[in-house]
């Protein structure tokens, strides 16, 4: 056979690969609102950047293509200009499921991110293990496990769920920095709804038991939530644009751009009574670089906000607060959320800027049986195990153990900041005042008239800010327009920062 010819034929089985399960299975995928996984590529990276890998493993016989590309696409492109390695399944080709081909061919990709220094993104669409393969499948899932783990910390790993994800094959995603989740097309599961039945006798659906949505909003294991592949997709490029692409590397830095509106807003954001919500990310949009915040988690636990934004052009972590729900009470889903994030950012060396408004924990049987202790104490290992630069802005409460607990004082802040509207104490002035003030309230003609007075006495005396700066615990109580340059200043600073710790393999989280 002539050269010629052999090339031709080169062609002419990569076309029959590309094309999947043929024409009626694409059109199958998109009736049911779904990209194709090389079109999924193709919308996600930079245009004519993907360089496929493994095109040919797994067919012994090329002429028969039983399984084209075994089911999944690998290979590396760019986005934004930046190197990614990736892996597509390709639900058209016997369900997406995973043989040891398909495995080998996603462990290859991920072993060569992790040499290079790159970030790594699954695309998920398939049925779970291949049932033929039996422990050859389940080996390969443990072989996907396994780099996943080595790979944590230090490039960052980011899973799309675009269709099912059920058993053994939802642990990579989990042990992903972060997992998107299409809305109505995607599910993630243990056991699906039929076992559950069997088992529990529950009748429920799977949209119901993992879609999206109860991920979003129930469970916490899905970060972002989109409405369709292309929305996900756009986001995936959204959000690696706050991150580097490995821990060798600072993240990307950009022009710096003034936030939109008037400063002089922020005086006008806290309500005169501090038992009044209020909604933080309105302060947060009127301090970072062009107002934007990429929220992680917005569903989940939303007594606290977690999200990227930029300062000075350079990405930060921001945690918060949010006094509009639960007034800002830390609770077990809040603290997990918080320390997961904050030890995303000291993996990949992003500062975190912390705006604190909590007036303690979330009281109750339900919290203590759960293992609230525990769950909290996760929160301050987060803190004072991370590295990078810990700005703390106090912007009212900051009451108790709750205080400490968002990078209060102790925990290894690097600069603490106070607006004048900042309330540091034990617990808040109503609980202080009838315990100290306790017999004078008691005997007094109007016991609740009293009380009010001497929570007011108590609020002007001992929670204020002042005293707090006095004894050196905060830096300084500033104007609150003058928020953003006290961090940017403070941050350049910080740039350079290195702390030395005991050797030691690692520490023990309370999980």
């Amino acid at each position: 056979m002539k050269m010629i010819e052999k090339v031709a034929r080169l062609a002419n089985l990569s076309e029959k690969i590309k094309v999947g399960g043929g024409p009626a299975r694409i059109e199958k995928q998109h009736k049911s609102g779904k990209l194709t996984a090389r079109e999924r590529i193709d919308f996600l990276l930079d245009d004519q950047s993907f360089f496929e890998i493994d095109l040919f493993m797994g067919e012994d016989n090329m002429e028969a293509l039983k399984n084209p590309g075994e089911g999944v696409v690998t290979g590396y492109g760019t986005i934004d200009g930046r190197v990614v390695y990736l892996f597509a399944q390709d639900f058209t080709v016997t369900g997406g499921t995973l043989s040891k081909h398909h495995a080998s061919k996603i462990c290859k990709v991920m072993d060569m991110a992790l040499k290079v220094g790159a970030p790594f993104i699954g695309l998920n669409d398939s049925g779970g293990a291949r049932i033929q393969e039996g422990v050859e499948s389940l080996n390969g899932y443990g072989r996907i496990f396994s780099r996943n783990i080595k790979a944590s910390g230090v490039i960052p790993q980011i899973s799309a769920i675009m269709g099912p994800c059920a058993g053994g094959a939802v642990y990579s995603p989990a042990l992903t920095d972060f997992i998107f989740m299409v809305d109505k097309s995607s599910q993630m599961f243990i056991t699906g709804p039929q076992v559950v039945k069997a088992v529990m006798g529950e009748e429920i659906s799977a949209e119901a038991l993992g879609g999206a949505q109860s991920h979003s909003e129930k469970s916490g294991v899905c970060h972002f939530m989109t409405t369709n592949d292309r929305e996900c997709l756009e986001t995936i490029r959204k959000l690696l644009s706050y991150l580097p692409s490995s821990n060798r590397e600072d993240p990307p830095v950009t022009d710096p751009v003034e936030p939109p509106g008037n400063p002089g807003e922020l005086v006008n954001i806290l309500p005169d009574n501090p038992m009044v919500g209020y909604d933080v990310r309105d302060i947060i949009r009127l301090i970072v670089d062009g107002g934007e915040f990429f929220e992680v988690q917005p569903n989940f636990a939303r007594n606290l906000v977690v999200g990227f934004s930029r300062l000075d052009g350079r990405p930060v972590g921001v945690v918060a607060n949010q006094p509009s729900y639960m007034a800002g009470c830390l609770d077990i889903n809040a603290s997990d959320k918080l320390a997961r994030f904050v030890r995303l950012c000291d993996c990949f060396n992003i500062p975190l800027i912390t705006f604190m408004d909590v007036p303690g924990y979330l009281p109750g049987s339900n919290q203590e049986f759960g293992g609230i202790i525990r769950h909290g104490a996760k929160v301050l290992f987060a803190y004072t195990e991370a590295m990078v630069p810990k700005l703390t802005v106090i912007l009212r409460k900051g009451y108790g153990g709750a205080y400490i607990a968002m990078c209060g004082n102790g925990m290894g802040a690097d600069a603490m900041y106070a607006w004048p509207t900042a309330e540091i104490a034990v617990m808040g002035p109503e609980g202080a005042a009838n315990i100290i003030y306790k017999k004078e309230i008691e005997s007094a003609e109007n016991p609740a008239q009293m009380a009010v007075q001497k929570s007011a006495e108590y609020r002007d005396k001992f929670s204020n800010p002042y005293i707090a700066a006095a004894r050196g615990f905060i830096d300084s109580v500033i104007d609150p327009r003058d928020t953003r340059k006290y961090l940017i200043n403070t941050l350049r600073t910080l740039k350079n920062k290195k702390e030395n710790r005991p050797d030691k393999r690692h520490g023990n989280i309370p999980l």
